[in-house]
């Protein structure tokens, strides 16, 4: 028989495997160790049943390789145990088993044997594979069935543990101090030590017990940092397992985490800190964060906001003329917008600046943006406005989503053409406004119901919706307000009237 080779290396299947000891504490089957090491605790991977001689070709690694001992010569079999012979067949026998990458032997007590022989039990102990003697009433397929059973159990707790462990992150991520506490968290999680480190190699931050890896997880990490290529990698020193993730391409940040286990899971958890820690780091790393915040102080500080606009970056308008798009998700019943439905239509506009207000998704954007129906959502968009016109645009924004809501169309702009008060000088245009509103003015919802009513052409239905009121209310309102304004709504010459005092608030 061929010497034993050592067989190419093949990746573990995606569940996690079973301890042999799990397999030992099920009385149902009443499995004995006869033989082998008692740690560490063999996992295995899947059962497998041959009888062949050599069963080297036939194994994947993993396996607890179950036989009845049906391969055994008839002359091996019918000598003493302490013949030469009969060592000879079952080291071999044994050897090719460890070669494979077998994770133990279950040998079946019947119908060949009645019991199991002692030159194999020999050869395990000689050769370190754990040997299990089946006794008769357990079949082989019952062992199968345990194997796959523990194996579902420990799928379904990893599951369990990825998800809380996601959970877990991502309200670290909501933290005051974002990054050590994804760190920390990380560090609990899969048991071992996390650090962050800068596009020079520094160590910015780090969590967790010292693994005394730390030369070997930086030296790990700048290799990632150093490759255009693979966004990880993993090695192990001393019994320390090692992985390094780079934090978004050429931004020169790194995660590198030490634990003394490695399993699918651990990766999956440190997948998702690094792509928390790559948003986090961005916000560092291009400074569009740090100029928000400085922008957000200065007006609180009281700074023009004609000063502060440059820093929230403009594109090619420098900063100076702006927009602002309110926005309500379509679905009538459906939830309020979340943060992550909010920042995705923030990104579909090119513009990190959004804000939300109850149902409503307001986004500050450059009048030289491009605006665009999106799926999903009905949008008002005010007309181009300088900073010191932000809290007018935001008017304009939130009626014109009023009038496409009343509509149905998924995008209305603030029209832009010279108006007819644009002939009227402004002090004398506010005056008559003032006048003419005055017996209203005390009460908002009458103006706004007036003001909305005119501009969808005194349509009850439609009015009702943009105000989420119901149209006997409209109807109510309406009324008030020519009998408060002592005039015919119906004339179109008291509609236009109105309607110019109205644009004038």
């Amino acid at each position: 028989m061929p010497e034993p080779s050592v067989p190419p290396a093949l990746p573990a299947p995606p569940t996690p495997p079973v301890p042999l000891s799990a397999l030992l504490a099920d009385e149902d089957l009443g499995l004995r160790l006869i033989a082998g090491p008692t740690a560490p605790d063999p996992p295995i991977h899947w059962a497998h049943v041959s009888e062949m001689a050599d069963p080297y070709p036939y194994l994947l690694g993993g396996e607890l390789l179950l036989t009845a001992g049906l391969h055994i010569p008839e002359a091996a079999g019918s000598k003493s145990d302490t013949d030469t012979d009969a060592d000879t067949y079952f080291d071999v026998y044994v050897a090719r088993i460890v070669a494979g990458g077998g994770s133990a032997l279950g040998f079946g007590v019947a119908p060949v044997h009645d019991r199991v022989p002692r030159a194999l039990v020999a050869a395990c102990d000689a050769q370190g594979l754990p040997l299990v003697e089946v006794p008769p009433r357990t079949t082989f397929s019952g062992v199968a069935r345990a194997v796959w059973q523990l194996m579902a159990e420990a799928r379904l707790a990893e599951l369990r543990r990825v998800t809380e462990a996601q959970q877990s992150l991502a309200a670290a991520a909501s933290r005051p101090d974002p990054v050590p506490s994804v760190l920390r968290r990380l560090a609990q999680r899969v048991g071992g030590r996390a650090v962050l480190y800068g596009p020079d190699g520094t160590e910015i931050a780090a969590a967790g017990r010292e693994t005394g890896a730390h030369g070997a997880l930086a030296a790990l990490a700048a290799v990632v940092r150093a490759d255009p290529g693979p966004a990880s990698a993993a090695d192990t020193t001393a019994g320390i397992h090692l992985a390094a993730y780079a934090l978004g391409p050429g931004r020169g940040f790194t995660l590198g985490v030490a634990t003394p286990e490695r399993t699918s899971g651990d990766h999956t958890i440190a997948s998702v800190a690094s792509v928390l820690l790559t948003l986090l780091t961005g916000e560092h790393q291009s400074g569009s964060g740090a100029a928000r915040s400085s922008a957000l102080v200065r007006l609180l500080l009281g700074a023009a906001p004609e000063t502060v606009a440059p820093l929230l970056g403009g594109g090619g308008s420098g900063g100076e003329r702006w927009a602002v798009l309110h926005a309500r998700l379509q679905a009538p019943d459906g939830p309020a917008p979340d943060p992550v439905a909010a920042s995705a239509l923030a990104t579909a506009f090119g513009s990190p600046l959004v804000d939300i207000d109850g149902d409503v998704v307001r986004v500050l954007l450059p009048a030289d943006r491009e605006v665009t129906p999106q799926p999903g959502w009905t949008c008002g968009v005010s007309a181009p406005a300088g900073p010191r016109e932000w809290p007018a645009a935001d008017v304009q924004a939130a009626r014109a989503l009023a009038r496409a809501r009343a509509t149905r169309s998924p995008l209305i702009r603030h029209g832009e053409r010279p108006a007819l008060s644009d002939l009227v000088p402004e002090a004398d245009a506010a005056a008559h406004a003032r006048t003419l509103l005055a017996p209203i003015a005390a009460t908002p919802a009458l103006v706004e119901t007036l003001r909305t009513w005119l501009s969808l052409h005194g349509s009850w239905d439609r009015t009702a919706v943009a105000l989420a009121v119901h149209r006997n209310t409209v109807r109510q309102r309406i009324a008030r307000c020519a009998a408060l304004l002592a005039t015919d709504l119906d004339d179109p010459d008291v509609r236009m009237e109105l309607w110019f005092a109205l644009k004038q608030e």
